[in-house]
């Protein structure tokens, strides 16, 4: 195997045995919510063609700065899926299928729109944030960007593709999609960009309040917990890890409860 292989093996390989067995085991049921974010995604570009669906279509899902924290609130859940008019819309159907696709096997539906949605939100609530510092703040904005569209589904794939790479050891991936972000904003100093990087803000902290770690006892080192309670060993030690009790034991540290099981004349024996 070359290096470039062991490389690939090392950053992408836990990431690809997880979806591949997730696509083989539930095929299209695995991605069934991708698929309907993709078709939504395609019908609300379709209806932003015609004066009276992009009408409808901004009334419901278009978020603004200058618009009203209630209303915004109300539009972020569909905004998601509200592609940018003047751009390519194949660029975000691709996007959507691939990153939605891979965080959905990976993380689960519900996390992944959870993630999702607090990427989009951090950006709606950075673009209020920015304009009322003004221009010459460093994390300010201009004041012409209230009137400008949020950034739509691309919010969400950047946050989405930043925890799942985290979450499955991919950190030079990690790293390149915000070092990426970073540069679109050096390069072209606009909205999309600043939110951008307010939506990998968001999710790091995110990750790092809502990742189920937990220490392993030997060694201390921090361990992803088994969703199943099975006993794995701890990857930096070696020692096995036992389940949490599911209420079938007597709760008690391994020596009470071997002292608890023994019969009243034996537990006196030992005095």
């Amino acid at each position: 195997m070359t290096t470039a292989a062991r490389w690939a093996r090392a950053e992408w390989g836990r990431l690809y045995d997880t979806v591949r067995a997730g696509l083989t085991e539930r095929r299209a049921g695995a991605v069934a919510m991708t698929l309907g974010a993709v078709c939504l995604t395609g019908v609300l570009h379709v209806a932003q063609q015609w004066p009276w669906g992009m009408r409808r279509v901004h009334d419901l899902g278009a978020v603004r700065a200058e618009d009203p924290l209630w209303l915004a609130l109300l539009r972020t859940p569909l905004s998601l899926f509200v592609p940018a008019p003047d751009l390519p819309v194949w660029g975000a159907l691709v996007q959507v299928l691939l990153v939605f696709g891979i965080a959905e096997v990976c993380l689960g539906r519900w996390r992944t729109l959870a993630v999702a949605y607090a990427a989009t939100l951090a950006g709606t609530l950075y673009a209020r944030v920015g304009i009322a510092l003004g221009p010459g703040h460093p994390l300010g904005l201009p004041a012409s960007d209230a009137h400008v569209v949020d950034t739509g589904p691309s919010a969400a794939v950047v946050g989405l593709a930043v925890v799942v790479a985290l979450r499955y050891g991919a950190r030079v991936t990690a790293g390149a999609v915000a070092l990426a972000m970073v540069v679109e904003v050096l390069v072209k100093e606009n909205l999309a960009g600043r939110e951008h990087l307010a939506a990998i803000a968001a999710v790091l902290v995110l990750y790092a309040l809502c990742g189920a770690r937990r220490r392993c006892a030997p060694c201390g080192a921090r361990r992803r917990c088994a969703p199943c309670g099975a006993r794995r060993r701890c990857a930096p030690c070696g020692a096995r890890q036992r389940p949490r009790s599911s209420g079938t034991g007597s709760g008690l540290p391994p020596s009470q409860s071997s002292s608890a099981r023994r019969g009243r004349a034996q537990r006196r024996s030992w005095r």
